[in-house]
Order: C-alpha cells, then sequence, then structure tokens
C-alpha cells in the first residue's frame, strides 16, 4: 500500500485520497478494508480528534498487480467549523 495523496474536495469537511495497492504475492486478493484516520486541524494547526472512516479494499487483486483507487472521504460537516480543515494522514490495510 502506498502512502495516501490527498486533494481537496468541494465541501472544507471532505478530500480525496488516492492509495495504490500492489500484491506481492502469488495469489489473488479477494477482500480486506482500509481504514483512513482522518485529523481535524484547527485554525492554529492543533490537532483536535481523528475519525477513523472504513472502506473496502478494490478487490480481486491479482498476484504481482497494483490498483489504484481514489475514495472521497468525509467527517460530520458540524465537526469542522469555519477557520479548520481535515488531512488523512493514516491509513491502514486489514
Amino acid at each position: 500500500m502506498s502512502t495516501p495523496k490527498r486533494a481537496p474536495a468541494a465541501d472544507r469537511w471532505c478530500e480525496k485520497v488516492t492509495v495504490t495497492f500492489t500484491n506481492s504475492g502469488g495469489r489473488a486478493a479477494t477482500s480486506g478494508n482500509v481504514t483512513f484516520g482522518t485529523h481535524i486541524i484547527g485554525g492554529l494547526g492543533i490537532d483536535w480528534a481523528t475519525i477513523e472512516t472504513t472502506k473496502p479494499v478494490p478487490v480481486p487483486l491479482a498476484g504481482g498487480a497494483s490498483k489504484v483507487q481514489t475514495w472521497e472521504v468525509c467527517v460530520d460537516a458540524w465537526r469542522v467549523p469555519l477557520g479548520m480543515h481535515i488531512e488523512t494522514r493514516d491509513v491502514t490495510l486489514t
């Protein structure tokens, strides 16, 4: 799994996150989940909270193959008042 690439979305409480998945094994991957840790950042740079969002991995992924997937990751709008923003920094794969 690659480092997430972030891009702005239409709303300040959302962003587009792109991850590349690579199956280094010899058999196809047929299931899995990716969990995004989205940090809510205040106007002075204080990290106020981290919200997790889980999405299914794009499968099947053949052995030796790679697949790029982009998700729009959002938190509740009320969590991101004016002057604050989000950053999806943490990504885990299960």
